[in-house]
């Protein structure tokens, strides 16, 4: 009965915490295994045959940016674009690269009240995922 109570009340704080921004990212260095701090990301959405920017910041010293969606504004359905400037990250860690840009097309349908886009980063490949 406990555990059952607790994993609600975890439950319960993690959607919690996620209320507040309905969307995140976070970048890992693969070839460290640590997070990449300080790399610049775009989101955009579609609207129509073009990509309207909502929002820019940098990964914190976890890699992460908890709330990339532009704050006070209420989540809408559409297609949208997260871009990582990898190139620009790459070049301050003296490493060369494949990629100056990772674009991520994503669409928000409302299935879900977060989204959460990791990125796994080298410099000659990265992969991503829907996160939770």
């Amino acid at each position: 009965m406990k555990k059952i109570i607790l994993g609600a009340i975890t439950s319960g704080l993690t959607t919690l915490s996620f209320a507040q921004n309905p969307l995140s990212v976070h970048v890992l260095n693969l070839e460290t295994g640590l997070p990449s701090q300080n790399i610049a990301v775009v989101l955009e959405a579609q609207q129509g045959s073009q990509w309207v920017k909502l929002n820019e910041l940098k990964t914190d010293v976890d890699g992460r940016i908890s709330d990339l969606y532009p704050k006070d504004t209420s989540l809408q359905k559409g297609v949208y674009k997260v871009t990582f400037k990898t190139g620009e990250w790459f070049k301050t860690q003296n490493t060369r690269s494949f990629f100056p840009e990772v674009p991520v097309v994503f669409i928000i349908d409302g299935s879900v009240d977060h989204y959460h886009i990791p990125l796994l980063l080298s410099p000659y490949g990265y992969s991503t995922y829907r996160g939770s």
